[in-house]
Order: structure tokens, then C-alpha cells, then sequence
């Protein structure tokens, strides 16, 4: 019986290269290559590749050729840390923390961010989060020096039809996201970018072409960065984040590099890190001043957040009202990625804010308007419900009838997402109704919630 290939970074890059079935071929291109650009004789066949796919690292200089030989037929670079051999193997706890001022580097990263969290996500899903990392690349982002050009040469050939299609694409896996939670949606679809996007990224473009498909793949590497933040691989997260914001920064998207700040607040408030919260907020308001009013909208809100973990009250109402009223403005026209953002999502986020100032009073009059989220929105639905039980379970008078009920309802609905953070919030309510043990209702929640298993 064939033993199972566990070096799953070199199996990648041979089926990109086309070299999955003719493995032979391949080692003799290894052998040929070798003696032509260095003078060394190698003796490699078929049977040498699949012990290099089971675990064995070949002598020097053998990984230096094998990575020269990939870089000629995949048409961009392949480094030798790259191939999986495990004496020299790629570090990943390192990868994607830097904002690359080189375009190329950057471009190789986001390819090899979407490989690894493929095909090793047990060792990136492990790797930490940096907090200097993320307020470095926001620094960058504000003041780095527009790309002049952003044109490739060599590879597939993309058009303007082509970022087209990415985007139809796109939209399905968003939907898929906010139905079912980044746990459902983001193994599929790191499979498609890995599959269908890297080559159109080393491809070749005009500069035109070049800022919408920087731009589009800004968005697809940032939404990512969202699932994984979603379902608490923290680190994964920031690492997305950072490369989506050095790729709307080739795309000129201005709106969406201040989003994902945005979301780097956001992560930080989950993370109860109010200083860097509020930096990134700030950040992201003054980054995009001229944005459309619903990317407006949205980026008041994260600030809001930002200030209510900091406990301070006059900034947050102040930000909450510049939201209101950029809300207010809002038109059909602005950028797709915005539309997700809804009276819904304003209301569930002022209640939040409320909420972690000690005022459950004002943060219930957010309650009813925070439940008009549209269809197939499972994930903000169960979100807002178990956020309003914990507002209810909150305060000097606890209603817990009330917030049991909602609890239940909010159990319920978990069971249609994979997100972390709607358990941590169901979790959260469950710390709440503990001391109410007592209470029927209460006992009735905490009895199903510990029989009822919660996927992240």
C-alpha cells in the first residue's frame, strides 16, 4: 500500500506546475537543470519525488534547484523554505505579519497565505498574534507612497472580464458566510483562491486591469481574514488583515483599506485591547474622510466600540451620532462591500456600546431595531439575540426570565452558524445566569446549554 504524502507544500506546488501525474518527468527536468546552471550530475527519478512527498529532504543542493526549476515553469518566485522539506521549512509563525513595500513580495505572501491555510492550517492557526505587527502595517497603509504601477508581465493573461467574475463568485461566498459563519465557509473557499486566483495574481495585466484585481483580491483576502477572525484564529486573522490592506493599497481602494482597520479595531475590542482599538479606529475615520456615507457609517461604529471598552462615555455618543448621521446619508450607489451594513447592524452595535459603558437601559432601546436583520443573516441574527439576553441579564434589577428566553432562542440559533464569537456570547450569558440557578427559566437555559455542543 502507498504511503501517504505528508509533505503537502511540495505535492501543491508540483499540481500547480502540472507535474501531479509525470513525476518523472519532473526529476529529470531537476537533473537537467542541475548540470546545466551548476555543473553537478543528480541522479533523481520518480521514485526519488514520491519519497520527497513522504517526508524525506533531498542533499544540497538539490532544494535550491528543485525551487529553481518551479520558479521557471510557475512563472514567479519559489524559494527553497518554500518546497515543505522539514530541515528548512517555511516559518510560518512568521508569515504575512509584514506590510512588503515591495509589490512582488506581497503578492507571494497573500499566494502563500491562502496555500498554507489549505493545506497546513494546523500550523498557521497555531501562529500568535503580534500587536506591533498590526499597528505597524496600519501606519503603512496611511502613509506609504501610492504604487506608480501595478502592471505584471508573463502568466495567464487577465482582463477586466476576469476581476468580473471574481467578483460574481465572491458574492456566493459571502452569502455562504453570513448564513452559516466562518467555520462553513472559509476552508471552501481558500480551496478557489488557491485554485482559481493565484494564477490570475502572477498573471499578466495592464496597470488598469492590475488595480481592480488587486483591489478584488484585497476584498476576497480581507473577507477571509473576517472568517477567521470569526471563528478565534486570532493570529490567522491579523495576517489576512495585514496583506488585504497592502493589496487595496495597489488597488487605490481607500474605502476598503479603512474598513479592514476597521476590523483590526474591531478584533482588538474582542480582544479587550482598547488602546490599540481605539489607534485603528481613528485610524480607519481619518483614512477614508471622503468615503461613501454607508462606508461612513460603518467606520463610526468600530470607533464607538473602541471608546466603550475605554469607558469613555462622551466620545463613544459622539461617534454614535456621527454613524447616525452618515446612515442618514446613505444611497444605493456605494460599494458592494458596504451593503452588508444595515439599521440592523447600527442598532446591534450602539447596544453593545451601552452595554459595556454600565448602561443596559440605554442599550435596550437598540433591542427591537437590532432584530430587523435581513434574510440569511443567521449569524448577525444569533449574534444581536444573545447579545441583548446579556443586556437583560445585566444592570442593578436583572430581568432573567427575560434573558433566559432569549438565551433559549439564541441556543437555537447557534445550531445554523459555526462562529466563535456567538458561542463565547452564549457562554457569556451563561456566566451571567449562573448565580439565578434558582430561577426556573435560568436553570432551564443552563441545562441546554450543557447539553447542547456549540461549533466554533
Amino acid at each position: 500500500m502507498p504511503k501517504p504524502v505528508t509533505n503537502h507544500e511540495l505535492d501543491a506546488l508540483l499540481a500547480d506546475a502540472g507535474y501531479s501525474q509525470t513525476r518523472g518527468a519532473f526529476a529529470r527536468q531537476v537533473n537537467a537543470h542541475s548540470r546545466q546552471a551548476r555543473g553537478i550530475e543528480l541522479q533523481y527519478d520518480s521514485a526519488s519525488v514520491y519519497w520527497w512527498l513522504r517526508g524525506r529532504t533531498p542533499d544540497d543542493p538539490a532544494p535550491a534547484v528543485i525551487a529553481e526549476v518551479l520558479s521557471r515553469r510557475l512563472k514567479r518566485t519559489i524559494n527553497p523554505e518554500d518546497l515543505g522539506f522539514r530541515r528548512g521549512g517555511a516559518d510560518l509563525t512568521r508569515l504575512g505579519l509584514a506590510y512588503d513595500s515591495s509589490l512582488e513580495d506581497s503578492r507571494t505572501t497573500v499566494a502563500d497565505l491562502w496555500r498554507y491555510l489549505l493545506l497546513r492550517r494546523d500550523v498557521l492557526t497555531a501562529a500568535p498574534l503580534v500587536v506591533g505587527a498590526t499597528m505597524t502595517a496600519g501606519w503603512r497603509w496611511l502613509f506609504d507612497p501610492r504604487d506608480p504601477d501595478v502592471s505584471r508581465t508573463g502568466g495567464q493573461r487577465v482582463s477586466l472580464g476576469d476581476v468580473a467574475a471574481l467578483r460574481a463568485s465572491q458574492q456566493q461566498l459571502l452569502d455562504l458566510d453570513r448564513r452559516h459563519g466562518g467555520g462553513h465557509a472559509r476552508a471552501l473557499m481558500v480551496g478557489w483562491l488557491h485554485r482559481e486566483v493565484t494564477p490570475m495574481l502572477h498573471g499578466g495585466y495592464t496597470d488598469k486591469v492590475g488595480r481592480a484585481l488587486h483591489a478584488a483580491v484585497a476584498e476576497l483576502t480581507g473577507q477571509v481574514g473576517f472568517m477567521s477572525y470569526d471563528v478565534g484564529d486570532h493570529g490567522v486573522a491579523q495576517r489576512y488583515f495585514i496583506q488585504a490592506l497592502r493589496m487595496a493599497r495597489a488597488g487605490d481602494d481607500t474605502a476598503y483599506g479603512s474598513h479592514i482597520l476597521a476590523n483590526m479595531a474591531t478584533q482588538a475590542v474582542f480582544l479587550r485591547q482598547p488602546a490599540e482599538a481605539v489607534r485603528l479606529a481613528r485610524a480607519a475615520v481619518e483614512g477614508a474622510r471622503r468615503a461613501h456615507p454607508s462606508v461612513m457609517a460603518r467606520l463610526y461604529t468600530a470607533e464607538a466600540c473602541a471608546h466603550a471598552i475605554s469607558r469613555d462615555e462622551a466620545s463613544c455618543s459622539t461617534a454614535l451620532r456621527n454613524a447616525e448621521r452618515a446612515m442618514g446619508k446613505t444611497t444605493t450607489d456605494g460599494p458592494a462591500w458596504a451593503g452588508y451594513f444595515t439599521p440592523a447592524h447600527f442598532a446591534g452595535t450602539a447596544m453593545r456600546c451601552w452595554r459595556d459603558l454600565g448602561r443596559p437601559d440605554r442599550a435596550l432601546q437598540h433591542a427591537a431595531d437590532a432584530m430587523l436583520v435581513d434574510e440569511g443573516g443567521n449569524r448577525t441574527r444569533a449574534l444581536h439575540t444573545a447579545l441583548t439576553a446579556t443586556v437583560h441579564a445585566t444592570g442593578p434589577r436583572p430581568d432573567v426570565e427575560q434573558a433566559a428566553a432569549l438565551g433559549v432562542e439564541a441556543l437555537a440559533l447557534s445550531g445554523e452558524v459555526r462562529s466563535r464569537r456567538v458561542v463565547e456570547r452564549v457562554d457569556e450569558l451563561a456566566q451571567l445566569l449562573r448565580p439565578h440557578r434558582r430561577n426556573q427559566a435560568a436553570a432551564r437555559f443552563l441545562r441546554q446549554v450543557e447539553r447542547t455542543p456549540l461549533a466554533a
